[in-house]
């Protein structure tokens, strides 16, 4: 079966052959969506078919994807993916809501949501024999490639801008791959390692650039839909009362663009294959100081203007988001919303899931950081059922988390100065 037939540009609507390209549009430098080869999937596949598989990882959708089995076995990029989803019942009586969960991003192999791309570009890699898989990061998607990179034995180099938390190149450096700081912002390590691609032949990795990123974060979306069918699992029928339900709302947590977009691919996908008779509404969150994309959407336009980006929650830290185009349309035909939040705000919300067992990082905890401020504006309805996303783990920016907290107490080692400070 034939993987994908080819791409199609996000602007000009352009379609490619596999073979003719391998970033972004020529013709307009648009980003370039892979066309999955819909028809002879829904000759092969019924959703059932993908529902049953044992595989607990983003690999059970491997019909789904634009790459063949992922090379080695048993390792780390095995396990991307298959994230839990948990019911948060206490903060959504504190919300005013009925229906409130959270999938758990951070219980990826490199803790968060950028293994998923990495898992699918490696893969894409080994099967075009690269010897040299380059990105840009803040420090997940450099971590994320590092990790799955060192899985299969493959090589990475990473460019960071020299603010990225010590704790995200921690683990860049004992993966084991190349790690060059720049610096500059993630802006400018992103046009160096463009440039570096192309003169020294390395594949990039980069966001919003590498079509296979979008491959690999739809299949969350995928996981969301198979999640919410074995919870309902009468939605669909007629005579079901959660016919007249509202659709499902999530909450993302917005930087380049890359994984929204990724997860409105993966509910289109659904939706053409006609395993899904309707969209679930998209909310996008971003933080103020790095707003760029829900500018563009309060403004009525896919012309996204750079901003000067300045907030504590570095993986979404962008000045010129590369996919904002896909992301203002994930909202638009989802009806959905952009929600901007302040740093304040998001600091409170990784204490508020700190409370709940989830240890988010900023950009993690800034997708609920928007259902809080959305809840408090009328964004959404008590009786909605709405999933919020954390895409990292609190232990990639440990500083940042405790900000959030009160410092510990130094005592004395006697009862009685237990007994004085309780």
């Amino acid at each position: 079966m034939n993987k994908f037939i080819g791409y199609r540009c996000s602007i000009c609507a352009t379609e490619y052959l596999p073979g003719q390209v391998t970033y972004t549009c020529p013709a307009d430098g648009g980003n370039l969506d892979v066309i999955p080869d819909y028809e002879t999937i829904k000759k092969k596949f019924r959703s059932e078919d993908i529902t049953s598989r044992r595989a607990a990882s983003l690999w059970r959708y491997l019909p789904l994807l634009p790459v063949s089995d992922p090379p080695g076995d048993l390792t780390p990029l095995h396990a991307a993916g298959w994230t839990p989803i948990f019911a948060l019942p206490r903060l959504a009586t504190k919300l005013g809501l009925k229906h409130l969960w959270l999938k758990d991003e951070s219980r990826n192999p490199t803790a968060s949501f950028k293994d998923r791309a990495s898992a699918v570009v490696v893969t894409r890699a080994h099967e075009i024999k690269a010897e040299v898989v380059v990105t840009a990061s803040t420090g997940n998607a450099g971590a994320a490639l590092a990790g799955m990179s060192a899985a299969v034995g493959q090589k990475a180099i990473i460019f960071a801008p020299k603010s990225a938390p010590q704790a995200k190149v921690a683990q860049l450096l004992v993966f084991g791959a190349k790690v060059i700081l720049v610096d500059g912002t993630y802006d400018d390590a992103f046009d160096l390692t463009t440039k570096a691609a192309d003169e020294f032949g390395w594949y990039c990795r980069n966001t919003g650039y590498n079509p296979f990123t979008l491959e690999g974060k739809k299949t969350a979306a995928f996981e969301i839909w198979e999640w919410w069918l074995g919870a309902h699992r009468d939605w669909h029928k007629k005579d079901s009362p959660l016919n007249n339900h509202s659709p499902l709302v999530i909450f993302v947590s917005v930087g380049d663009g890359n994984i929204i977009s990724g997860i409105h691919k993966g509910f289109k996908d659904l939706f053409t294959l006609g395993w899904i008779s309707n969209m679930p509404r998209i909310i996008g969150v971003q933080a103020e100081g790095s707003a760029a994309i829900a500018n563009a959407f309060r403004a009525n336009t896919e012309a996204i203007t750079p901003v000067s980006a300045a907030t504590l929650a570095d993986s979404i830290s962008v000045d010129l988001p590369r996919d904002g185009v896909r992301a203002v349309r994930a909202v638009k035909e989802t009806d959905g919303t952009y929600i901007t939040v302040s740093d304040a705000e998001i600091i409170q919300a990784i204490a508020e899931l700190g409370k709940m067992g989830i240890f988010a990082e900023p950009a993690g905890a800034t997708a609920y950081a928007g259902l809080v401020r959305a809840a408090g504006l009328g964004v959404v309805r008590s009786d909605d059922p709405i999933l919020v996303i954390n895409t990292g783990s609190g232990l990639k920016d440990v500083r940042a988390a405790m900000q959030a907290v009160q410092p510990a107490p130094i005592i004395e080692p006697t009862l009685a100065a237990v007994k004085k400070i309780l």
